[in-house]
């Protein structure tokens, strides 16, 4: 399908259930595990590394610093440092959620996998109200930037620029297609929460430059915006390296 055609779908932001549910609601915890199931079939934990790869060039001058964005349980990045961690050894990795998920068991396992992995429990437009701070190397997020309108995407990306040297994004690919198969996830399985808002995320998805269009103007940045398999919108900004 074209960009053209995939243009054509306007982008609508509708609040998902699950981003409303306690933590310890059984409902949310199903729905996280049906969420797990969603990204082993998009091929999520791939397609992750890929961009993480592409933001992220030749060898870190110590252990790479990374911050993941929307962490939700952790376990998606746990699945990138299993498969990819000796890329990186020794990586700290910072895990921001507004709600605390991330279990004693998730950061045993990055341990385990040769990575430093904390939780930090906060609002990430709280974060991105920070001017100045502890910076990182890389900040992630996987399907989570879609959640924010044209203001607050702005903002936060704007804060991304400010306290890192590389953005990896992957988000919703808004397609006509996509948008098709989010109504078929009850085959996996998944649940009301789950299969009302993967239709939502697909709607409120990325296409094109939209990412790329609200990224800091003033920053000279390395930006890459791409499709990677049928229904993710990757979005990777590396800032240049500074003159010697």
């Amino acid at each position: 399908m074209s960009a053209l055609g995939e243009a054509m779908l306007p982008r609508i932001l509708e609040p998902e259930t699950l981003d409303h549910l306690a933590p310890d609601d059984p409902v949310a915890q199903r729905s996280r595990r049906d969420l797990r199931r969603v990204n082993a079939f998009m091929g999520a934990r791939r397609i992750l590394a890929r961009a993480l790869a592409r933001a992220v060039a030749g060898d870190p001058a110590g252990p790479l610093r990374i911050l993941e964005l929307g962490c939700g349980d952790g376990r998606l990045m746990l699945e990138v440092a299993r498969h990819r961690g000796r890329r990186w050894p020794g990586a700290r990795l910072d895990l921001l959620d507004r709600q605390p998920i991330v279990d004693d068991a998730t950061l045993a396992a990055y341990a385990t996998a040769g990575w430093q992995a904390r939780p930090i429990v906060a609002d990430v437009m709280d974060w991105a109200g920070v001017e100045a701070g502890e910076r990182w190397d890389v900040v992630v997020a996987n399907l989570f930037l879609h959640h924010f309108d044209g203001t607050s995407l702005r903002r936060l990306l704007g804060a991304c620029a400010r306290r890192a040297d590389a953005l990896a994004a992957c988000e919703p690919r808004r397609s006509r297609f996509a948008l098709a198969a989010s109504h078929l996830i009850f085959f996996l399985g998944a649940n009301a929460v789950t299969r009302n808002d993967g239709v939502l995320s697909v709607r409120a998805g990325f296409v094109d430059r939209e990412l790329a269009s609200v990224w800091p103007a003033e920053a000279a940045w390395h930006l890459d915006e791409y499709d990677d398999g049928l229904f993710t919108h990757c979005f990777v900004a590396v800032r240049p390296p500074r003159p010697s």
